[in-house]
């Protein structure tokens, strides 16, 4: 990997972790045509999916400080009330994690032709939360915030994107549009760096291979990532509360063709 495609691989990484179109599956993309093998994009998969982490604190900042300080006033007030509707959230993808994701790789692999798949079912769940019309309520209870949660674990398919699924999850229980993207992008930083850290770990262990990726590529894929975090998370906050999610469903049908012909037409990188 040279330092121009971890720019775009990174910006690609920053962009798509927040839109709700995939970033794991628009990255299979961008590794598959410039035929990155396996070792590397682990190494830089896992520096990108950090990056992003950090975006999403700078950006929601203001609301980490509010649960932190609500935390150590060590009361059952609004604040430790939405952070036990994190934990909660945490439930479903943290069990998937820990026992079932070597399971589900292997059975469903990483190749384009599902994440083609993957790519038309969020299409079909931002569409359809888009036209949905339920009851609004006030707050994110903690059996929606499960729910949710449920949503998130699933997206550890490739092709099925993590914010799309809890986003429209969230909107089809009829959640507010207001609250919906923080607490998306909120619960999200416990299983992202807990997936980093496993990750890291298998290395430590033997089990997986780092890579021989240089150092300049994953800093210039790092920076890229935080910046278009940060930009992808500001718009994307936007972007739920205007509740046009429906040309991003649109965006993820064509990528889905793009996936689907790209596996038909040429052949895979050696992982």
């Amino acid at each position: 990997m040279d330092w121009l495609q971890a720019l775009i691989l990174g910006i690609v990484q920053g962009l798509t972790e927040y839109l709700p179109v995939s970033s794991s599956g628009h990255l299979a993309i961008g590794s598959y045509l410039f035929g990155i093998n396996g070792e590397d994009n682990l190494a830089f998969t896992i520096l990108v999916h950090v990056a992003t982490v950090l975006s999403t604190f700078v950006v929601l900042w203001s609301e980490i400080d509010w649960i932190l300080k609500g935390l150590f006033k060590f009361k059952m007030n609004d604040e430790t009330k939405y952070f036990l509707n994190i934990l909660v959230s945490m439930i479903p993808v943290g069990i998937v994690g820990l026992f079932f994701k070597d399971k589900v790789e292997e059975i469903f692999g990483s190749g384009l032709v599902i994440v083609g798949i993957m790519l038309l079912v969020t299409a079909a769940l931002l569409i359809f939360s888009y036209y949905a019309k339920p009851r609004q309520k006030e707050k994110i209870s903690w059996r929606d915030a499960l729910i949710i949660g449920i949503a998130q674990a699933c997206a550890v398919m490739p092709g099925l994107s993590r914010s799309g699924s809890t986003i429209a999850t969230g909107l089809l229980l009829g959640n507010k549009k207001e609250s919906l993207a923080q607490f998306s992008f909120l619960m999200v930083i416990p299983p992202i760096l807990g997936e980093a850290l496993l990750d890291v770990m298998k290395v430590v262990k033997g089990e997986e291979a780092f890579g021989n990726i240089e150092v300049v590529p994953l800093v210039v894929g790092f920076l890229a990532a935080f910046v278009a975090g940060c930009l992808a998370c500001k718009w994307m906050i936007s972007i739920v509360k205007r509740g046009k999610l429906v040309w991003f469903g649109v965006y993820c049908i064509f990528a889905a063709i793009v996936a689907l012909a790209l596996s038909q037409l040429m052949p895979a990188p050696a992982f």
